[in-house]
C-alpha cells in the first residue's frame, strides 16, 4: 500500500502508482523516488533511455517591449545575447549575492520567455519577480497549467522521431514550440542527450503513455540525484543557498559581471576583488566501489 502524504501531486500520479513507483514527499509534492530501483534506472539513462516527470517544476511567462531589458536586471546571465529559439541556465540572486533559485531562461520570441523554475522555489521566485517587475513587462505564473516530462538518453533521438516524425535538434540549449502550447526544449540534467517536453496539464498522461510505448523507460527522483552528482551538476537547496554566491558554487562562468547592473552583481564584485573566496564547493571523486551513493556537499 502506498504511503498517504499530504502533498501536492502531479497529473501523472496514477500513472506513477500504476508503473511500480515508490512515492516520496518532495518540495511539497509527491514524487517517485524509484520503480524498479535507483541503480538500474540510472543505467538506463546512461544506455538507452529514461523518462522523468518533472510536473512538479515551475512554468513562468515573461514577455513585453521590455522583458530582455527587466530579466537581465534580475538574472546573472546575458538574455540581450540569447538568440530566439535558444536556451540559458542562470541564477537568480538575493542583494548578498546568494543564490535564491538557479533556472532556465527559454527566449521564445524577440521579448517573450519561458523561465522554467526549481518546484521548492515557485512561490519565492513568483513573489521576487512580482516585486520587482516593471512597467512594459507582463509576468505570468502559469505552473499549474503545465505538465513537463525529461526524456534522457542515448536512446532519446529516436524516441522523438517516433513522437514527433522529424529530427530532434542536434544542438544543445534549443527551445521550439512543438505544438500550439507545447514546447520542447533540448538542455536536459543528466549529461546525456535529451529534451524536455513540456505540455499543458491536460494532456500529461497521454504523453506519458505515448512516451513509454516509445521506448522511454519511468525513472524516479534517486537516478535523477545520482545522474546529477555523477555530472558534477548543482542541486538547488543542497549545493546552492541564499547564504553562498555563485562564485562559491563554482557557477562563475554564468555570472555575466560585465553587465551594467543586476541583483547581487555589487556582491560578486567584491568577492572577485578580494580574490579570496570564503568558501568553495568542491567535487568529491570516490575511488572505492559502496552500495550506497555520496551525496554530502563539501564547502572548503
Amino acid at each position: 500500500m502506498p504511503i498517504v502524504l499530504h502533498s501536492m501531486r502531479t497529473p501523472l500520479y496514477d500513472q506513477h502508482l500504476a508503473a511500480g513507483g515508490r512515492l516520496v514527499e518532495f518540495a511539497g509534492w509527491e514524487m517517485p523516488v524509484q520503480y524498479t530501483g535507483i541503480l538500474q534506472e540510472h543505467k538506463v539513462v546512461r544506455e538507452s533511455c529514461g523518462v522523468f516527470d518533472i510536473s512538479h517544476m515551475g512554468e513562468f511567462f515573461v514577455e513585453g517591449p521590455g522583458a530582455t531589458a527587466w530579466l537581465d536586471t534580475l538574472l546573472t546571465n546575458n538574455l540581450a545575447s540569447l538568440p530566439v529559439g535558444q536556451a540559458q541556465y542562470t541564477l537568480l540572486l538575493n542583494e548578498r549575492g546568494g543564490v535564491i533559485d538557479d533556472l532556465i531562461a527559454y527566449r521564445l520570441a524577440e521579448e517573450k520567455y519561458l523561465l522554467i523554475v526549481n518546484a521548492a522555489k515557485i512561490d519565492e521566485d513568483a513573489a521576487w519577480l512580482r516585486l520587482h517587475r516593471v512597467p512594459g513587462v507582463e509576468f505570468a505564473d502559469r505552473s499549474n497549467e503545465f505538465a513537463a516530462l525529461a526524456i534522457q538518453g542515448p536512446n532519446a533521438a529516436s524516441i522523438f522521431k517516433k513522437l514527433f516524425h522529424q529530427s530532434m535538434p542536434a544542438e544543445r540549449n534549443r527551445v521550439l514550440e512543438i505544438q500550439p502550447g507545447a514546447f520542447i526544449a533540448t538542455t536536459g540534467y543528466t549529461g546525456e542527450a535529451g529534451f524536455e517536453w513540456v505540455i499543458p496539464a491536460t494532456e500529461a498522461v497521454a504523453s506519458w503513455q505515448a512516451a513509454l510505448t516509445a521506448g522511454a523507460a519511468p525513472c524516479g527522483l534517486g537516478a535523477r540525484d545520482t545522474l546529477r552528482l555523477e555530472m558534477c551538476y548543482p542541486l538547488n537547496g543542497s549545493d546552492l543557498s541564499p547564504d553562498r554566491t555563485p562564485l562559491e558554487a563554482g557557477l562563475g562562468f554564468f555570472c555575466d559581471l560585465k553587465k551594467p547592473v543586476f541583483t547581487g552583481r555589487d556582491a560578486l564584485i567584491s568577492q572577485k576583488q578580494h580574490g579570496v573566496l570564503p568558501h568553495k564547493l568542491c567535487a568529491l571523486h570516490v575511488t572505492e566501489k559502496s552500495r550506497r551513493s555520496a551525496r554530502t556537499t563539501a564547502f572548503l
